[in-house]
């Protein structure tokens, strides 16, 4: 499989899911659209997976990119029915680009939380061997907030209710993180908006109190990686 993948911020990437990858012999190209590398044809590719970053989904004065991205999503995703990915901002990406709409949220969720599966999401491929509660990593102050029309919720939190959706059998997206890897924290507490969410939610010590909490969820975090890869590839598969 050929996967491309957009990405928003060079350091935010598949994380832990680039070893899955590999393993199995795909291949995965990257396009880093904050850097100005523009969007390529999606012909030849097998699926499109979007990664999170620091903007919102309606900066798009100040990120142009962020209209035409969410057309390629739309053409990925409902005209050619494309296996699709999304994390974090790449879960609101495919809500607006699919007519849902995103929006701030009463309260940022930022350290390692809590979501549960819904009927939906307990019963369904995608989060298929994972406990009904999880924790995960969560670092956000956007979400979704209507769904796009034709979509499920798979998973929710007191604070977001919208954290995982399925739009047909093949587009996917989580609001949070799974794909931790041991540097993850330290890569994106280096990117300036996330540093201020830390010190906003966290306090001064944001930053290594995250990394310990993180730490000490590492094995569960790439189990359950490796877990939902695996089922996103079984959808990849439906027609």
């Amino acid at each position: 499989m050929d996967i491309l993948v957009l990405q928003h911020e060079r350091i935010e990437h598949p994380g832990s899911f680039r070893a899955f990858l590999q393993e199995d012999g795909h291949s995965w190209i990257p396009v880093h659209l904050n850097e100005g590398e523009p969007l390529p044809s999606i012909d030849g590719f097998d699926a499109l997976w979007v990664m999170g970053g620091p903007m919102d989904v309606w900066e798009e004065d100040e990120h142009p990119w962020l209209k035409p991205e969410k057309a390629f999503i739309r053409d990925a995703v409902a005209e050619r029915g494309l296996p699709f990915l999304g994390l974090c901002l790449g879960h609101q990406l495919l809500a607006e680009a699919l007519g849902g709409t995103c929006g701030r949220a009463e309260k940022s969720e930022v350290g390692v939380l809590d979501v549960q599966l819904t009927e939906e999401g307990a019963s369904g491929i995608f989060f298929d061997d994972l406990p009904e509660v999880f924790p995960c990593l969560q670092w956000h102050g956007a979400e979704v907030k209507t769904l796009p029309e034709g979509a499920k919720c798979l998973a929710t939190s007191p604070d977001c209710t919208l954290q995982a959706i399925n739009w047909g059998p093949r587009a996917h997206s989580v609001q949070f993180h799974l794909e931790v890897e041991p540097d993850t924290i330290e890569n994106w507490a280096a990117i300036p908006a996330y540093a201020d969410a830390l010190k906003r939610n966290l306090g001064e010590d944001g930053a290594s109190n995250l990394k310990a909490a993180c730490d000490e969820h590492m094995s569960a975090f790439s189990g359950m990686a490796e877990r939902v890869y695996i089922n996103w590839m079984q959808t990849a598969a439906k027609v």
